[in-house]
């Protein structure tokens, strides 16, 4: 039988690209649910790209550290998209799960290793071309999840933020009617208490929307919009103080604020990260004793912190706070109806500090309580800048301005 002249894997790749196409094209078929955005030309068209750049990195040499980075799926990228990233997107378009976005790969890396090892020499370079080849798929696996997993979030944060919009009309109808009643005078009492508990579902509803917008906003677009100017702060405090103090009237709360402190800043939305600081407080402390809310300020910065005494947080527990949909941990069961949040109250504050400028801390001892800090800037020098938003446009887009502030 006649010898194969030595053939490396960069040149067979190239000069085999259509069986190795069919090969994978074969198998593609196989998996459920069939492609719905891509024909067969589409879907070779993928393919060839991934191929031809797997050649190309064949034969391009490469350091030791170069290899190191790519093992880690960590290879330098241009500027562009590569064919691994645009094929996870159709992917995903087509209804494809990641574990059928991998085993893509792997039937791929098989069809090019098995139609190989049926010419291969077994000269020296095999095995240099085979973990080379390895290393260009890992890194094509690694980019492709990377995209897939991006899309699936900014999906899902796109459903969120539209939902949420949607939900304010009807829900705003909801409010506007069982106020309505709540004031009548010619209805059975029995009606009117029952419009009263509904009005007060729909605020609480209301505040649970608020914070979802909220949410999507920083992971769509450029973050929770803040607009800012001059006025007192100690005002502002001191009024959101005093609803809570009506609404919680089985609770103690202290505050110590001058009369007058001016600052740059957003009334709205610093009023926002008091009202849950403080409703955190409660809700986490214990009503024998007081939440204390204290301000002070130099010609710079303003400090403000909220107290409460109660289970202490414990330090492993505490950088996880700030994360979305983390709750603090209590064991009275009086708390338990009451928790009707859906965990971004601290995600929230803390994304309104920093837009801001400033900071928000916490620490939590058995002794002192648990104390969370904010600190911000009387007059913050960077502000409103312009940054991107994470998402590629398209999806984010169209959410963000379905949820603008004048939707």
């Amino acid at each position: 039988m006649p010898e194969h002249p030595p053939i490396r894997l960069a040149d067979f790749i190239e000069e085999n690209m259509e069986q190795i196409l069919q090969a994978w094209e074969d198998f593609a078929r196989t998996i459920e649910p069939p492609a719905l955005t891509m024909d067969d030309a589409a879907l070779r068209d993928h393919a060839r790209q991934m191929l031809h750049a797997f050649a190309s990195d064949l034969a391009t040499a490469q350091t030791a550290l170069q290899q190191a980075e790519k093992s880690k799926g960590l290879a330098a990228r241009g500027h562009r998209d590569t064919a691994a990233e645009t094929h996870a997107e159709a992917r995903l378009q087509s209804g494809y799960t990641v574990v059928q976005l991998v085993s893509e790969y792997r039937a791929l890396r098989s069809s090019v290793l098995t139609l190989w090892s049926a010419v291969r020499t077994g000269v020296a370079t095999d095995m240099a071309d085979v973990t080379r080849f390895n290393e260009a798929v890992d890194q094509a696996v690694a980019e492709s999840v990377a995209r897939y997993e991006q899309m699936v979030k900014q999906s899902q944060n796109m459903f969120l933020a539209i939902l949420g919009h949607d939900l304010r009309n009807p829900l705003g109808t909801v409010v506007s009617g069982s106020s309505f009643i709540m004031q009548a005078v010619d209805i059975p009492p029995k009606y009117v208490l029952a419009a009263n508990r509904i009005f007060n579902s729909s605020q609480r509803m209301s505040r649970l929307i608020a914070d979802l917008i909220d949410f999507t906003r920083t992971h769509l677009g450029p973050g929770i919009p803040v607009k800012v100017r001059q006025a007192n702060l100690a005002r502002v405090c001191r009024t959101v103080v005093d609803e809570l103090r009506t609404s919680h009237p089985e609770q103690i709360v202290a505050m110590t604020a001058p009369e007058h402190l001016d600052a740059i800043f957003d009334e709205g939305r610093i009023a926002q990260v008091l009202s849950n600081l403080v409703g955190n407080a409660i809700q986490y402390g214990t009503h024998d004793a007081p939440v204390t809310v204290r301000m002070v300020a130099d010609d710079r910065l303003v400090t403000l912190t909220v107290n409460n005494h109660g289970p202490v947080v414990p330090a492993d527990r505490i950088p996880a706070l700030f994360d979305p949909m983390v709750r603090m941990a209590t064991d009275s069961p009086d708390t338990l109806v009451e928790r009707t949040s859906l965990g971004l109250g601290l995600f929230i504050a803390r994304q309104i500090v920093q837009a801001h400028d400033g900071r928000i801390e916490v620490v939590s001892d058995a002794q002192e309580g648990t104390t969370f800090t904010v600190t911000l800037p009387r007059q913050p020098e960077t502000f409103l800048a312009p940054r991107p938003a994470p998402g590629r446009g398209g999806y984010a887009e169209e959410a963000l301005a379905r949820i603008s502030p004048a939707g």
